[in-house]
């Protein structure tokens, strides 16, 4: 057991430090930044933004001689704010992910792995948590923001309803990562990895919306597959433990079938 945990940590570093010296991960980390942070300054300043919106209720009951509509800004900007998450993690995921076994692959580096004593397990492990360790500190800053906006509010916000919401953020992005691994395990081309990637993970975004379809127990079953219909129920601030379960599911697959990949490449060269 601690062979193999010394592996993943091996990996994991190994794996994290070509992140922090790759201009390509910099220029998608400052990508993100900017239009995540052009999201959060729209949703929450912008002209039809929270505070645009909460004013102009306070106003009209102010001229209508009515009771102001009850409006919760901090929770409606962070539910808002996430929502938008998503939607940029549908574009910027697939191309952190594309890269950990096609660039293997190119490099001619994949088949080292894949003959080393170095179980399957622990590469696909450590290789997850290097770019879920990147990402993490690429949403750091925007949780710096968020936390600010907020901390205004009168009465103060409870931080169950951030936390929930940024717990589902990452376990979100842990469940397409590893998706995404798996696919990249599968070509040597960063461009098709990460078309394929997002093909499936958009599929799963809104397979909920086919199952709406299919009448019976089958449509019922494909709804609960939805990676939105989960991460949104996170995002409302509702602990959901099978939210965390169909998490964990996706998960340990893609970790799974990228061990089962690189044994089948072993196999071969075998």
């Amino acid at each position: 057991m601690g062979i193999v945990l010394s592996n993943i940590i091996a990996i994991y570093r190994r794996e994290l430090q070509s992140y922090f010296v790759s201009p390509l991960a910099y220029a998608i980390a400052g990508v993100f930044w900017f239009i995540a942070g052009l999201f959060l300054v729209i949703i929450l300043l912008g002209e039809n933004g929270i505070l645009a919106y909460a004013a102009t209720k306070d106003l009209e009951a102010q001229q209508y001689g009515i009771a102001p509509t009850s409006i919760d800004v901090p929770y409606e900007f962070v539910r808002a704010f996430l929502d938008s998450m998503s939607w940029l993690l549908l574009f910027v995921l697939p191309i952190l992910s594309m890269g950990l076994y096609a660039e293997e692959r190119k490099r001619g580096t994949l088949e080292l792995l894949a003959t080393s004593p170095v179980t399957n397990w622990a590469v696909a492990v450590g290789k997850l948590l290097g770019v879920l360790t990147f990402f993490i500190t690429m949403v750091l800053p925007m949780l710096a923001f968020e936390t600010f906006a907020i901390s205004a509010s009168n009465p103060p916000m409870s931080l169950t309803i951030p936390l929930l919401g940024h717990l589902g953020v990452i376990l979100l992005a842990a469940a397409i990562l590893s998706l995404g691994m798996f696919i990249s395990s599968l070509t040597d081309s960063t461009i098709l990895s990460a078309v394929l990637t997002f093909a499936v993970i958009l599929l799963l975004l809104f397979i909920d919306l086919i199952a709406k379809t299919i009448p019976g127990p089958v449509g019922e079953a494909l709804g609960n597959l939805s990676l939105l219909k989960h991460y949104s129920t996170l995002v409302q601030g509702i602990f959901d433990t099978s939210a965390l379960i169909l998490f964990a599911s996706y998960i340990v697959l893609g970790i799974f079938l990228t061990a089962q990949s690189i044994d089948a490449l072993r196999f071969q060269r075998n």
